[in-house]
């Protein structure tokens, strides 16, 4: 049986990967030498090539022209840099939407949108995919063996839709699939409320523009539909080169929680998970919601190392405000994802762009060359990740899980829900970061996952959740395991249909609580703990009743807040409000020393970030001021060589990685 391809493929004989998206075509060809000079002394080992590329490789319909990329592969080859090779399907050459318009895609009001951007393209017209399917093939062709060759990158941060009308039958053929007939889409769509009952197959449109709220379960469907046509794209241009190159890994780049595409249901096709991360420099939780992007990418690869495909190394370009980074940040950004899992740390782009959208987008050598202090950052970056690759490979030890789901994300955030204040993101965001504070490594799980190995299962908002996985979270907590269960959830079943009865009906019985009405509020509201103190909570609140459970918190007003049940041999929590801050990080206090969890280290200073990868522990210093950290046993700094004993202090943005003596 063949070995599972993976990041060890690339990392077993280059160690850690570092490099970045290289876009020749953008240069004269007397600067591709220089490029490669340039890479060799930063310590440069992958790059990505030819995202978009698709009408330079097919000037004009049919036409090929491989010259320019074979030359490109073969100086790659020779520099000792490995070639990450993209399809170029992402964006398609105006020629394609000029002569074909049916593939370009067409938005919910019914306008067609054109060429001059990128990403115009129908994912479920069969010309789009005939040509696409054209290039990649011939590409495979080509280079299929090529030494350079050593991943394939298919498309670009998938997340298209279209309300075309081959988009409309494509729907419908998806629907017939899951529903089989009429009768059980409108039963499933409910379609008697507000007249909207289907007679023939034809009648059935994607959810376009209408006068007043789409129905929620057609509107849920559609998302699934989106995402699972767009897979459909991916699948096909990866058994091309599967079967070109069976021993070549494959991957895509997601953009951390991105709303468009079930990542989980994508991870499963894939050979190596990558992601898109561009941390907001403004943002305070910047640091934490990085943190739970990489999880994630470690969580969609079941734990296996991953890829961070971009990063920047100073400003973006595509916020209203872009702010750069101060030095130093782009090294404490990197390593963190090393920390949480990743053996590839990969940036956006090589050489900066003159012309173009992102011309103002930073790069590894920036408009001002390499003789700068961006670029001295990178180089150092990039040699100093030499003395980090036994880390490669090693795993981040997770006693927490957290699940999330896109389907329930979905039907959670359609219109008409009593309010648009409780969203999935914000809410998972919010019981990450008291774990995170505390250095609790987390993996995110989805619903349907074995949850055996944990000590501690989160479940921040479930709106929409099946019998079976209801069941299994029961069970988890009987079985002895910690169980804690944010607001609104398990209000839905699969169709999105309200599960009727007190409310959360399928884990009533396990949380030993139960309500009756949704209450949001204006402002704050205040809570007090059963043992004594107040804290203050906002937007949502729940008339719970406790049955059986304890009341940890209630309401000012009376009622239950937060409650607690000894369910079986194990225990379930369950938060009926959205807490402030310092509230969520008691609960989860209590809920860790239920579950016998500790973090990385005890009481760790603000705004370090500490995390164990194998046996190495890494600290992170996020805060704005030097900060001081206990460690309980002497070590090495891998970075410096140092020996570290007792107490280790960091400067801002410093960061060390301990290896124990012995």
């Amino acid at each position: 049986m063949t070995a599972r391809l993976g990041m060890h493929t690339l990392t077993g004989d280059r160690g850690l990967l570092f490099g970045g998206d290289y876009n020749p075509e953008q240069w004269p060809e007397e600067v591709w030498a220089e490029d490669a000079e340039l890479m060799n002394a930063a310590g440069i080992n992958l790059v990505t090539v030819g995202v978009f590329s698709w009408a330079r490789l097919e000037p004009e319909p049919g036409a090929r022209d491989f010259g320019w990329l074979d030359r490109v592969m073969d100086l790659m080859a020779g520099a000792g840099i490995a070639v990450d090779l993209a399809t170029p399907t992402a964006s398609p050459p105006p020629w394609l939407g000029h002569r074909w318009p049916a593939t370009l895609p067409v938005d919910e009001s019914g306008h067609r949108l054109w060429y001059g951007s990128r990403n115009q393209f129908c994912p479920s017209s069969p010309l789009y995919r005939e040509r696409a399917l054209a290039i990649v093939t011939d590409l495979a062709d080509r280079y299929a063996g090529h030494p350079a060759l050593a991943l394939w990158h298919i498309g670009n941060e998938y997340g298209q839709f279209c309300h075309c009308d081959d988009s409309a039958a494509a729907f419908r053929a998806w629907l017939h699939g899951r529903y089989g007939d009429l009768d059980t889409l409108n039963e499933a769509w409910g379609t008697t409320f507000w007249s909207q009952r289907y007679s023939d197959w034809t009648e059935v449109i994607t959810p376009r523009r209408a006068p007043y709220i789409i129905n929620p379960t057609q509107q849920l469907d559609w998302q699934r539909f989106c995402s699972d046509a767009l897979l459909a794209c991916f699948r096909a241009e990866r058994d091309v080169l599967r079967e070109r190159t069976p021993d070549v890994p494959i991957t895509t780049n997601f953009m951390g929680l991105f709303k468009p595409v079930d990542s989980w249901a994508w991870a499963a096709e894939e050979d190596i998970v990558s992601n898109d991360w561009y941390p907001e420099p403004g943002d305070p939780l910047s640091p934490a919601r990085t943190a739970l992007a990489h999880d994630l990418m470690r969580g969609l690869g079941q734990g296996r190392p991953w890829l961070l495909m971009e990063q920047s190394t100073s400003a973006v370009n595509w916020r209203p405000h872009n702010l750069p980074k101060p030095p130093g940040q782009l090294r404490l950004e990197s390593l963190q994802a090393l920390a949480r899992g990743a053996d590839g740390l990969c940036y956006f782009q090589w050489r900066a762009s003159r012309f173009g959208a992102e011309r103002f987008h930073a790069a590894m050598v920036p408009h001002a060359g390499p003789d700068t202090r961006l670029h001295a950052e990178v180089r150092a970056h990039g040699q100093e990740l030499r003395k980090l690759a036994s880390v490669a490979g090693q795993p981040v030890p997770a006693r927490v899980a957290m699940v999330f789901d896109w389907t329930s994300w979905w039907a959670l955030e359609e219109r008409g829900r009593p309010s648009d204040r409780l969203n999935a993101a914000d809410q998972l965001l919010a019981y990450y970061v008291p774990l995170w504070e505390r250095g609790v490594s987390v993996d995110l799980v989805p619903p349907d996952a074995d949850l055996s190995a944990y000590a501690l299962v989160v479940v921040p908002n479930l709106f929409l959740v099946s019998d079976r996985d209801a069941a299994a979270l029961t069970a988890y907590a009987r079985g002895g395991g910690v169980l804690v269960v944010g607001p609104f959830s398990g209000v839905v079943d699969p169709n999105a249909h309200i599960r009727t009865g007190r409310f959360p009906a399928p884990l009533r019985a396990v949380l030993g609580a139960s309500g009756e009405e949704w209450q949001p509020v204006a402002g704050e509201v205040r809570c007090r703990w059963a043992g004594g103190g107040e804290f203050t909570a906002h937007t949502w609140t729940e008339l719970m009743t406790a049955e059986g459970a304890e009341t940890v918190a209630e309401f000012s007003g009376g009622g239950p807040a937060v409650l607690r049940h000894r369910a079986g041999d194990g225990v379930a929590w369950y938060v009926a409000t959205m807490p402030e801050p310092a509230a969520l990080g008691e609960i989860t206090a209590r809920a860790l020393a239920d579950a016998g969890v500790r973090g990385a280290l005890p009481d760790l200073p603000p705004g370090v970030e500490a995390v164990r990868r194998g046996e190495v522990l890494f600290l992170l210093n996020h805060g704005p001021e030097p900060a001081s950290v206990p460690i309980p046993d002497a070590a090495e700094d891998l970075l410096t060589g140092a020996a570290a004993e007792g107490l280790v202090t960091l400067a801002p943005r410093a960061v060390a990685v301990l290896r124990p003596h012995g």
